[in-house]
């Protein structure tokens, strides 16, 4: 059982958005990140950044011809504060006698 727990860092909308896509991924990469979540490319950058110093991303590095790729993925520890986020959101909003699945 996953014990709820409010995560602060991931709470704010966009990295809420970032984490959510990636646990829903293996590895993204930044353009289809950047694409889905619609930030700029240093916007998202910046996000990142937050996430991997948090240890919850893991960002792979790497050249194709001469371009630069980044590719992200969540890691354990980002997946567990994930999940633990969602479950206390959802502990939430069971109080508040909302349904947060179909009927």
């Amino acid at each position: 059982m996953i014990k709820p727990r409010f995560d602060d860092l991931i709470h704010a909308p966009t990295r809420l958005s970032i984490v959510a896509l990636l646990a829903a991924t293996e590895w993204a990469a930044f353009t289809f990140i950047r694409d889905s979540v619609g930030l700029s490319d240093s916007a998202l950058s910046k996000q990142l950044t937050t996430l991997e110093e948090a240890g919850y991303v893991e960002l792979k590095k790497a050249f194709v011809g001469n371009r630069p790729r980044t590719s992200a993925q969540l890691t354990s520890v980002g997946r567990a504060a994930f999940e633990q986020h969602v479950a206390a959101l959802q502990e939430i909003v069971t109080r508040a006698g909302v349904s947060v699945l179909p009927e």
